[in-house]
């Protein structure tokens, strides 16, 4: 990770110089070419050229939407903390933040989707009987799954496992593994899938 810049006071060609060195570097990082970054954000491939170079003094407006296509602020796009808050919020009530919606699942997002992450964390609710399964993940990647309400039954391999609510249990994931609600109410719980 880069060093953080201190950029408080500072005149605007600095400010200029430190999105351009941030525009490269993510890009670079993301693996995306100039024609990809462009696609993503609406500002034209010559355009980015331009800046990543520093021949660019790109407008407000250029900057967010280079900062929207890496999924950031503008703050965190010209590494100033000041500029952007150190707390986001994921709505419950925002339809994109649901993974799965059916008459059996409900997956819901409770991490910002935007962010790169080793680290992902849900909340699941499966109708009596219902069953969520999934082929095995990356090799590393554990669950951690926490019953809230109701009752399941994990599956990890052979393995298997009854939990009540208040119950947790960590489990590999790069098995094919399942969640079943083995209760006769709503099972609600939650998930984390690490791959740390």
């Amino acid at each position: 990770m880069a060093a953080k810049t201190d950029l408080s006071g500072s005149d605007p060609a600095k400010v200029s110089q430190t999105l351009c060195y941030r525009v490269a570097e993510l890009r670079k990082k993301q693996q995306l070419t100039l024609e990809q970054l462009a696609s993503a954000s609406g500002v034209s491939r010559s355009m980015l050229s331009q800046i990543e170079r520093g021949q660019a003094n790109p407008t407000l407006a250029v900057t967010y939407r280079i900062a929207e296509a890496f999924g950031m602020t503008i703050g965190e796009l010209i590494d100033q903390p000041w500029m952007s808050s150190t707390i986001e919020r994921v709505h419950g009530d925002d339809p994109n933040n649901l993974f799965r919606s059916d008459a059996e699942c409900t997956i819901r997002t409770l991490f910002p989707l935007h962010i790169e992450k080793k680290i992902e964390f849900y909340e699941v609710r499966l109708v009596a009987g219902a069953k969520l399964a999934s082929a095995s993940h990356f090799e590393g990647t554990k669950e951690l799954l926490t019953v809230v309400r109701g009752s399941a039954a994990i599956h990890s391999g052979d393995s298997v496992v009854s939990l009540s609510a208040g119950d947790s249990a960590h489990y590999r994931a790069d098995l094919a593994h399942s969640i079943v609600n083995s209760g006769k109410t709503e099972l609600v719980c939650y998930l984390v899938v690490t791959s740390l």
